[in-house]
């Protein structure tokens, strides 16, 4: 039995070396993805807030502004919090 068997012919510290800076490799970039993938999730929850609280902040801006009467203002205010 050549190469690989119990006679001393294995692959020798520079195949050991390789192989754990392989493994190694591999790990990190099954944990830099799964972060990527849950810090891609968790940003687009806090973007659709974000969003709403703008759509909120102008609605309040263009009352304020006389734009809207409270009637108006009370019923888009409840569009917006109902499609959370």
């Amino acid at each position: 039995m050549m190469g690989w068997g119990w006679y001393g012919d294995g692959p020798g510290w520079v195949g050991w070396l390789a192989m754990s800076l392989t493994m190694l490799a591999f790990w990190a970039l099954l944990v830099f993805g799964v972060i990527a993938v849950w810090r891609a999730l968790s940003r687009d929850d806090r973007r659709a807030e974000q969003q709403r609280r703008s759509a909120e902040q102008l609605l309040e801006e263009r009352f304020a502004r006389g734009e809207i009467d409270v009637q108006e203002y009370r019923e888009r205010r409840e569009v917006l919090r109902s499609a959370r």
